[in-house]
């Protein structure tokens, strides 16, 4: 039970670490939200959703 709890920190801090670093380098952060929608969110807070032309090729 201890090492979900440990995982859900890590997750946590490795995206606050990520913001900070956004923020740091004036970017944006990619995530996928709980409804599936893959979003870039901005240091200020603008939160925009990313459409298909903006996902690279695999």
């Amino acid at each position: 039970m201890h090492q979900i709890k440990d995982l859900q920190k890590l997750i946590k801090l490795t995206g606050d670490r990520a913001k900070l670093d956004a923020k740091a380098n004036e970017t944006y952060i990619v995530y996928k939200t709980a409804e599936g929608q893959i979003v870039k969110e901005y240091s200020n807070g603008t939160v925009i959703p990313v459409i298909g032309q903006d996902v690279p090729d695999a």
